[in-house]
């Protein structure tokens, strides 16, 4: 079935919630502390994908200079899309959306979340946890899509222990080969030298408490019944994206093929932290096409909370249709 074709309409988007410091700071271990400028709103939504109990679960944000989530943007247009979006012109905020996902008698977390290794906002998801009536002791396995700090950060505690004491961990292959097992070359990062030093170190300490007994996959497994991964590598060597399905009911999570919606979905900019463009750009259109086609739902990892909504295709590339809050 060929996805239909929509003229560019004007942006509607939901209004962000709080603001995050600089791009990245040291690397830090995880704290459950909730910075008191993002207290009071619900950082959980719960629905349901088929039999499939479902929670977004914030872990707070990050965010850095808009050009650097835009590499290829002529300035002009970049600065006009934040203007038409009511964005700032030198922050854009990135949210965390982890899932959590309870199917055959297991919590699975998809996405560990940043911690503090990207800023001071981040590490918000065990105060969203006990929110639910749950603690990071309840989950059974955590499976992350890439290997970068704002996905593994929680993996470690302020002590240096497993932040998820009981559960089994699940990271791509190719991601651990390239960031943990060797000293990665980051000079493709549009980040200060120091930056890249740090964004390295977060990895490798964020992981150390899981690395003895790591289950590493290949793009297409079948993690659980119901949990399968998607090959998405272009932005590290080894991302995926996920798809939770249950009877005729699917969720695609589309991880970091874009980080918000404003510059990489309803603009064509590719990311800078793209380690390889042309195939993170790629994977972007061939799941972006299937999600749009299928009319699949969607969950973006770092868009506005909770990250729920469908792609468009359009005859200039694609656009975001947030979903509908259920209450």
């Amino acid at each position: 079935m060929t996805a239909p074709t929509l003229n560019r309409r004007a942006l509607v988007l939901s209004a962000l919630a709080g603001s995050s410091g600089l791009l990245v700071g040291a690397a830090q271990p995880a704290s459950a502390q909730t910075p008191a400028a993002i207290r009071g709103n619900a950082g959980h939504y719960r629905f349901r994908v088929g039999e499939i109990s479902a929670t977004v679960l914030s872990d707070g944000v990050i965010g850095g200079p808009p050009r650097v989530y835009a590499s290829d943007a002529p300035e002009a247009e970049l600065q006009e899309a934040l203007r038409r979006a009511f964005l700032p012109a030198d922050h854009m905020t990135l949210n965390l959306n982890t899932l959590l996902i309870e199917t055959g008698g297991r919590r699975i977390l998809l996405e560990a979340g940043a911690g503090q290794t990207m800023g001071p906002n981040g590490g918000q998801i065990f105060a969203n946890l006990a929110a639910i009536g749950l603690t990071a002791s309840d989950i059974d396995v955590v499976v992350v899509s890439h290997t970068h700090p704002d996905h593994v950060g929680n993996l470690r505690t302020a002590q240096g222990g497993r932040a998820f004491p009981r559960a089994t961990v699940f990271a791509p292959k190719a991601d651990w080969d390239f960031f943990v097992r060797n000293d990665p070359d980051l000079s493709y990062m549009p980040v200060p030298e120091d930056f890249r030093r740090r964004f390295g170190a977060a990895i490798k300490q964020s992981v150390e408490p899981v690395a003895r007994d790591i289950e590493l996959y290949e793009a297409g497994a079948e993690i659980v019944p119901g949990l399968t991964t998607i090959a998405a590598s272009g932005h590290t060597p080894g991302m995926v994206s996920f798809l939770v399905h249950s009877g005729r009911d699917q969720l695609l999570l589309t991880a970091d093929l874009a980080y918000h919606p404003v510059i990489n979905v309803d603009r064509p900019w590719k990311p800078g932290p793209d380690r390889d463009k042309d195939a993170a750009l790629s994977a972007r259109r061939r799941i972006f096409d299937q999600a749009a086609a299928e009319r699949i739902p969607v969950l973006g990892f770092h868009y506005p909370f909770p990250g729920l909504g469908h792609l468009l295709k359009t005859e200039t590339g694609y656009l975001w249709v947030p979903a509908g809050w259920q209450f």
